[in-house]
């Protein structure tokens, strides 16, 4: 028996370099996530990266399936914030 692997589409990697950031989150936010990150069995910076460009061509990052489950971490999480709140947050002042 002779066995034939068929690629059925070749899949380009781009070579990229990374640079560490120190990016300051809303907490809940972040905690999202890093559990979405892991339902979805990728790096937090890979998640990131998938969310920006896909919103630098303005397409939608998630399937339904995948909103499903922000809902639901969000709801673990008690992320109440939405897209209207963006640019309308003030960060309480951890000094006290």
């Amino acid at each position: 028996m002779t066995v034939v692997l068929v690629t059925w589409y070749k899949r380009t990697v781009k070579q990229i370099t990374r640079t560490q950031t120190g990016v300051r989150l809303e907490t809940r936010l972040l905690k999202v996530l890093k559990g979405l990150a892991a339902e979805l069995d990728m790096s937090l910076g890979d998640l990131i990266e998938g969310i920006v460009l896909h919103a630098f061509e303005g397409r939608r990052a998630f399937s339904p399936k995948t909103l499903k489950q922000i809902k639901m971490l969000k709801g673990v999480y008690g992320l109440d914030l939405v897209a209207g709140d963006s640019h309308k947050l003030r960060e309480v002042n951890r000094d006290g």
